[in-house]
């Protein structure tokens, strides 16, 4: 007698970093500085309600955290870890990775939009970026290391694809075989990532904005497709500048 198996992919939690210590005018990118004490404080509580939400969905949680190589992210994550830590299958273990890394501006990494426009404007080579240029989805700063919005999204959405691993059950899965598995990055590559899952629109990227600290939840179905499973996006006061 044949058994017939099935297949389910885990709940890929995707979770903005806290407020931090941002320069002014300057695209988040690679800044490498740390949570504010209130970005802090916030992610506690956020932490402690996705706890009790896990806790009353019976879901599992993954051992293994994920976050961008940014000390706010991983900050984040750290949190989280020592929140969670009674709820997880088993003892949490903490990996980071560049490609959970917001849009890279390369060699202007940590520069003023001001200072930026001032380099390209004195380069002969490069003409005036467009006005809405940090924004752009489409626009890559023309120096070495830079990367689109959508460059960044495809980037993040590997690593997430990369990680939706099957787990194959002799029963058909319920809500209690449910895993989630976290994420620790960016609000702008998060949101082009799921551009690329087909889980937004194009419309969706401007509009949407992600909370601090709190997951949008996302799921890759056994058709291939990719779902929104749980967790509200944050809907745009201002649909004209990006920050991460």
């Amino acid at each position: 007698m044949t058994t017939m198996a099935f297949s389910s992919f885990p709940i890929l939690a995707l979770i903005r970093h806290g407020a931090y210590h941002q320069r002014k005018n300057t695209p988040s990118a690679l800044q490498p500085f740390q949570l504010s004490e209130a970005g802090k404080q916030e992610i506690v509580l956020e932490a402690k309600k996705f706890a009790s939400f896990i806790k009353e969905k019976n879901w599992a949680l993954h051992p293994v955290v994920h976050s961008s190589n940014q000390l706010r992210a991983w900050q984040t994550a750290e949190i989280y870890q020592r929140e969670l830590a009674d709820i997880f299958s088993e003892a949490p273990t903490h990996i980071t990775h560049n490609d959970l890394s917001e849009r890279s501006v390369g060699s202007l990494a940590n520069l003023t939009i001001e200072e930026i426009e001032d380099v390209l404007k004195s380069d002969p080579r490069f003409e005036v970026p467009p006005e809405n240029w940090k924004s752009d989805s489409h626009y890559c700063l023309p120096l070495q290391g830079a990367e689109s919005l959508m460059m960044a999204g495809k980037r993040v959405s590997n690593y997430l694809v990369n990680q939706s691993i099957k787990k194959h059950l002799v029963t058909e899965p319920s809500e209690t075989d449910k895993e989630v598995r976290l994420f620790f990055g960016h609000g702008a590559s998060f949101r082009h990532a799921a551009f690329h899952l087909n889980v937004i629109n194009m419309c969706d990227i401007k509009q949407f904005s992600m909370h601090h600290g709190r997951a949008v939840m996302i799921q890759q179905q056994i058709d291939g497709q990719w779902q929104h499973i749980a967790g509200e996006w944050k809907i745009r006061q201002q649909l004209n500048s990006f920050n991460d």
